[in-house]
């Protein structure tokens, strides 16, 4: 009888598949022994391998250079890189070996842009995107960099007074894009995305406010759906309008030169997944020359904003299973050494899977479970995968340790959980880990973050010497100070 977990995947799925195989009985990611690492490491733990960024964009730039030449395509494509998806040095410095560019969403991620600076690892030859809603550090942070002579930093206006208030503090002229406040699928929880300016409104608010503006010239036109790049009739449907506003404003703007097609590729969730990412840059082209050549404008250059693509698919993170409650007849709870909440937010607070396996004991016998978290809220759970609304696991067995991995996790959890911070329940954050290869392909391991303390913690809380310190640095007040105090006191 097919009774074994292996038996269970070989009949769901293809495998192995290209990040993952068994080597013996246990399960390794791009070659990366996991037993190994959690008998260096312990459990749980979080990595970062961080060649799968390079590889993903390296990927993104040839779907896209095929298509260039497949439909001639005079313009130029710019890669960039969403830092919200994760801010982390370590990323940046992995994506920028790429010759990338970036988006920004708030004024810190300008000064993480001036710290690469500093370090030469961009320069202002490198594009700056800036998006989000801007008031005074972004604006100030944004101007700074322009005044400075980084003339590639673009600000995407997202209302109607942001150019008032650039121009007040950028010297001299200065490149702007618009973003387009896109209409969201019918199912979604509104109609009109908050960001940007409505299709009908651009052209009318470049005539206004643009046009005659000897300071400010229009350069790029944003476009960005909510829920990603997908092969339906909705996303083509947005994909148009978006190019009938770029192909009008063209006809009266010279300047505009630039089409940003936002982000939004998925990133794989399941072994059952399949996207065909070439098939969906090719058709992007195509059309964007399609309805320029008809509409007698040159086709813009095209940037992306690959944040989850970029960096999603080089995060994991490793659990043991602990213990196992069987709280009724039906429902077996695998209770994990961490939390769902804390180190995976998106898996309770948008309802997001990700791909689940185990890593030792594959030729065990399997049964449904249910996998609980170790704080006492209700929501620290994880019930379902992807392709399936169940959990398959080796069976428990409490002398036989098993270790369960969820990969491709590597976008916004990490800032999403608030890293180095309080985590819900004072469960402590786990330890960090980033994989990198040297020269000859040979694996290099370093921590990059230990186990959070307990006295990081209480010190946050008020409770550690941190916070001693921080009341001894609090002002004394003065003898005067303290007799108005006293007599305030005394007439309430």
């Amino acid at each position: 009888m097919n009774t074994k977990y292996i038996d269970l995947i070989d009949q769901s799925f293809h495998f192995p598949q290209d990040e993952f195989k068994l080597e013996g009985k246990t399960l390794q990611f791009h070659g990366i022994d996991l037993m190994e690492l959690i008998a260096q490491y312990g459990a749980p733990l979080k990595f970062t391998y961080l060649p799968k960024i390079s590889e993903n964009i390296q990927r993104a730039k040839t779907w896209f250079s095929d298509a260039f030449s497949k439909h001639d395509y005079k313009g130029k494509y710019h890669y960039c890189y969403c830092t919200k998806s994760s801010h982390f040095k370590h990323v940046l410095n992995e994506a920028l070996k790429n010759n990338i560019h970036i988006e920004t969403s708030s004024a810190f991620d300008l000064d993480i842009v001036e710290h690469l600076k500093s370090e030469g690892k961009i320069s202002n030859e490198n594009y700056v995107l800036c998006n989000g809603f801007k008031r005074e550090q972004y604006i100030f942070n944004i101007a700074k960099l322009i005044n400075g002579g980084h003339y590639n930093c673009i600000p995407i206006i997202d209302n109607y007074e942001e150019i008032e208030l650039l121009s007040q503090e950028i010297k001299g002229k200065y490149q702007i894009g618009i973003r387009i406040a896109s209409e969201e699928e019918p199912k979604f929880e509104f109609y009109t995305s908050r960001l940007g300016i409505g299709y009908k409104n651009i052209v009318p608010f470049y005539k206004a406010q643009i046009q005659n503006d000897g300071k400010v010239s229009l350069k790029m036109l944003h476009f960005f759906i909510n829920t990603g790049i997908k092969d339906n009739a909705y996303y083509w449907n947005e994909l148009t309008k978006c190019l009938k506003v770029y192909t009008a404003l063209k006809k009266i703007c010279p300047t505009l030169d630039s089409l940003n097609i936002g982000g939004g590729f998925p990133i794989k969730n399941s072994l059952a997944f399949d996207f065909d990412y070439a098939y969906m840059v090719d058709e992007i082209v195509n059309q964007i020359k399609t309805v320029c050549d008809e509409e007698g404008v040159e086709p813009p250059n095209i940037f992306t904003e690959f944040g989850s693509f970029t960096v999603g698919e080089s995060g994991g993170a490793i659990y043991q299973v602990l213990y196992q409650k069987q709280q009724n007849d039906r429902e077996k709870w695998n209770m994990i050494n961490s939390s769902f909440i804390t180190t995976l937010p998106d898996t309770w607070a948008i309802n997001k899977r990700f791909i689940m396996l185990p890593i030792n004991r594959w030729y065990d016998s399997y049964e449904r479970v249910l996998l609980g978290g170790l704080t006492c809220d209700s929501d620290d759970y994880y019930n379902s995968e992807q392709h399936v609304n169940a959990i398959y696991l080796p069976k428990f067995n409490k002398d036989k340790p098993l270790y369960i991995g969820f990969f491709n996790t590597g976008a916004y959890q990490e800032t999403i959980g608030g890293f180095g911070g309080l985590q819900h329940c004072l469960i402590p954050a786990p330890k960090h880990i980033l994989i990198q290869r040297d020269q000859n392909g040979d694996l290099i391991t370093e921590v990059f973050a230990e186990q959070q303390k307990s006295e990081e913690l209480l010190g946050i809380l008020g409770y550690g010497e941190a916070s001693h310190q921080r009341e001894a640095l609090k002002p004394r007040k003065n003898k005067s100070e303290l007799s108005q105090t006293k007599l305030s006191l005394k007439l309430k």
